[in-house]
């Protein structure tokens, strides 16, 4: 089904609306060791100015914050927003300020952040190159972007299946990208990539239905869907049961740092 960019915002704020709350506790986006070792891909400066995109509960934003001069942290949905001003003052930080916006485009001046940041969104935008393109553009010439986000199969068939079960999950999920395609978009870009880590995030199939309130029968298809994946080894993603007997699967993980190109810079 295509949908017009207005109404798939609509549907990204109503997911994140019903999720805000179970996704702000979700032990693996709590993981302060985790939002640690994305500032430290990044490696900012004590006088950075940092952009966080579809910030959510604001914890990336705030791992920033005790490593920089000022964060900002966007994001499309008030429910998320609100909350990550609730962590902030529980924290008592003063250097982040949290604001509504669009990130395909951002209401910000071009070049005015040393850094951009965004973790686990890109599969839910649906024009990636759109949002990476605001993210260089208010960015400044040498300042970096970083995106970290699940990754899909390299092979199409494989990648479309693993998305299909995504998606029936969650509605936003539009598309997981393989590292080939983040990294072409980069290239696309005209961003120097400096930095590419790999890194991997164990679900419990169960609770991350119940993470998004999954219908019972929608529940149930995906349950199958994934079973038979494992079964036959479909998507290419890592199924297993736990030592408890839980049907999980392994999230693959890729951070992508690149550098904008330098003002005045050209290839000789």
């Amino acid at each position: 089904m295509t949908r017009s960019p207005i109404e798939h915002a609509k549907l990204i704020q109503r997911e994140f609306t019903k999720q805000a709350t179970a996704y702000a506790a979700n032990p693996t986006i709590i993981d302060s060791d985790w939002a640690g070792r994305l500032v430290q891909a990044v490696q900012p400066t004590p006088d950075s100015r940092v952009l966080d995109i579809a910030t959510g509960p604001g914890y990336v934003a705030l791992a920033f914050a005790t490593m920089v001069r000022e964060v900002v942290g966007v994001d499309l949905t008030d429910a998320p927003l609100g909350i990550a001003r609730k962590n902030q003052a529980e924290r008592g930080v003063k250097n982040v300020s949290f604001e509504s916006a669009d990130a395909r485009q951002l209401p910000l001046k071009d070049g005015s952040f040393d850094i951009v940041v965004c973790r686990l969104a890109l599969h839910h935008f649906d024009s990636p190159q759109q949002v990476l393109s605001e993210m260089v553009r208010v960015c400044r010439p040498g300042g970096k972007i970083a995106v970290q986000d699940m990754i899909a199969s390299e092979q199409a068939d494989r990648a479309d299946y693993y998305n299909h079960w995504e998606r029936l999950r969650d509605a936003s999920h539009t598309k997981a990208l393989s590292v080939g395609q983040l990294v072409a978009l980069y290239g696309e870009a005209q961003l120097e990539i400096e930095n590419l880590r790999w890194e991997q995030r164990v679900q419990d199939v169960e609770l991350w239905m119940r993470n998004t309130e999954t219908p019972y029968d929608t529940a149930r298809r995906i349950r199958h869907l994934i079973q038979q994946d494992a079964a036959q080894e479909i998507s290419g993603t890592p199924i297993f049961h736990d030592d408890e007997g839980r049907l999980c699967f392994i999230h693959r993980m890729v951070t992508v740092v690149g550098r904008r190109k330098a003002a005045g810079s050209s290839v000789r």
